[in-house]
């Protein structure tokens, strides 16, 4: 929990701040809360919360301290501090929660900037705010997966739209840009195997990318690779594995300059191969801002005139140039590109109170996969508002813009078939009341509650 000395400036009047808030630190998350004793004239913890307790004053709070952090107001920032300290303990509910990993992320932000100096509360920042993320078993993983359509409903709607494209080919080739190591697969090869017209040969080309970006695998990609051969194997399926180290911070160009080599053998070959992109939850990690492109993405920019493009339409476009017989597009559909950080704590505040929200109805207090499963939500949050410029990973961009993305790289949208939309719905009944599933012109979208989640994009070129 933080400690403020008593030299700290008293309080303000609570009139003056009803506008801000923040929460406490404590390492062990399943610690209850203890609230400290209050300076004298100040209201109490409970009835702190009964007064600030609500989303909307969080909000408040969280901007009005993120602003003062800007400003270097020392003093202001301080008082905030102690007010979300006192309303939101890292074990209250679901909104409490998400304000307490806000806080974390504000005082890295703070402490990394070296703004705010004088802040007593920030004497062991780094130790307090540290964020434990677990390293998943490969068997871990795949429960962990199954516990929420998040990543569920990418894998279902991308392997319907698979299935559908690749009919007739006798061998299929996948390009997996995923963070979920490979958790689609399984599945996918269940269905392949039990098609009319026999098993083909699948060859699997993974993006080996070593980011420290969760859900982390205890697991080499040669052991995973190893795994998922056997399981080929065991449905009849010849399966070929290969894992190619690329990085999204030049739009993975070694990924995409092998690619286009093993695309100039299979036409020369003409051996009717199909060539599957698929992309879920990665192509956020592609720096999403005009470039001036350095030399290590000197290979993947020089089929294009635009040198100063944005990294992402290179990328696409590269893609595009493989003649790819599909590409499935997931990712969630919220916009943390901004360069205002304000405005990215809004947009996160806003989007992530979803995951949660949701963790009540599937995962008990205490239990080891709700702190893992937390941690990760404070790994995105700290990196979207606590960091900048390279450091800044998650940016991810709204569907309609990677829509438009797509479009102006030269492919068209496809529909998810009614037998797609029915295979995400039955699996959307295994789960929780409050998800939805709807259909946005040829794109399906995941929601919670009626607002926008993750969305599925299916795409073949022009």
């Amino acid at each position: 929990m933080m400690q403020f000395t008593e030299t700290l400036p008293s309080p303000p009047p609570l009139h003056q701040i009803s506008q801000f808030v923040i929460p406490s630190m404590n390492k062990n998350q399943s610690t209850p809360h203890r609230t400290r004793p209050p300076w004298p004239g100040f209201p109490t913890s409970k009835s702190l919360t009964s007064s600030f307790g609500d989303t909307n004053c969080m909000e408040q709070l969280l901007v009005h301290c993120a602003n003062a952090i800007e400003t270097n107001d020392a003093t202001l920032t301080q008082q905030i501090l102690w007010v979300l300290n006192n309303i939101a303990p890292p074990d209250g509910d679901s909104n409490q929660r998400l304000t307490c990993g806000f806080l974390r992320a504000l005082i890295a932000r703070a402490a990394r900037t070296g703004n705010c100096k004088l802040l007593g509360a920030m004497t062991n920042v780094n130790t307090d705010i540290s964020i434990t993320t677990h390293k998943f078993s490969i068997i871990e993983l795949a429960s962990f997966m199954d516990l929420t359509p998040w990543n569920r409903f990418g894998f279902t709607a991308a392997n319907a739209a698979i299935l559908e494209a690749v009919e007739g080919y006798s061998v299929i080739h996948i390009v997996d840009f995923s963070l979920t190591h490979c958790m689609q697969i399984p599945t996918l090869i269940d269905a392949i195997a039990t098609r009319l017209e026999g098993p083909p040969l699948v060859k699997l080309t993974v993006a080996g990318v070593d980011e420290g970006i969760p859900p982390m695998l205890d697991l080499s990609y040669e052991e995973l690779g190893s795994k998922l051969i056997n399981f080929a194997r065991s449905r009849n399926i010849v399966m070929e594995f290969r894992v190619i180290p690329s990085t999204p911070s030049d739009g993975f160009s070694s990924l995409i300059e092998q690619l286009r080599m093993m695309q100039q053998v299979v036409r020369a070959e003409n051996n009717g191969e199909a060539l599957v992109i698929n992309c879920h939850m990665m192509l956020r990690y592609i720096p999403e801002e005009t470039l001036s492109l350095g030399s290590n993405t000197s290979t993947l920019s020089s089929q294009f005139s635009h040198q100063n493009d944005s990294l992402r339409n290179i990328f696409l476009n590269s893609l595009r140039n493989l003649e790819p017989t599909v590409i499935v597009l997931v990712d969630e559909d919220v916009d943390f590109t901004s360069n205002n950080f304000v405005s990215r704590l809004r947009s996160a505040f806003n989007y992530l109170w979803i995951p949660y929200d949701t963790v009540d109805t599937f995962l008990p207090r205490g239990s080891k996969q709700r702190q893992w499963y937390e941690a990760d939500i404070c790994w995105k949050i700290e990196n979207v508002i606590a960091h900048e410029g390279a450091q800044r990973i998650e940016r991810s961009e709204p569907k309609n813009r990677w829509v438009q993305r797509m479009r102006n790289s030269n492919f068209k949208g496809v529909s998810f078939s009614e037998d797609a939309f029915s295979e995400v719905k039955s699996m959307l009944d295994e789960h929780a009341a409050g998800w939805g599933l709807k259909r946005e012109e040829e794109d399906l979208v995941l929601t919670w509650k009626g607002h926008n989640v993750v969305f599925a994009t299916a795409w073949v070129p022009t």
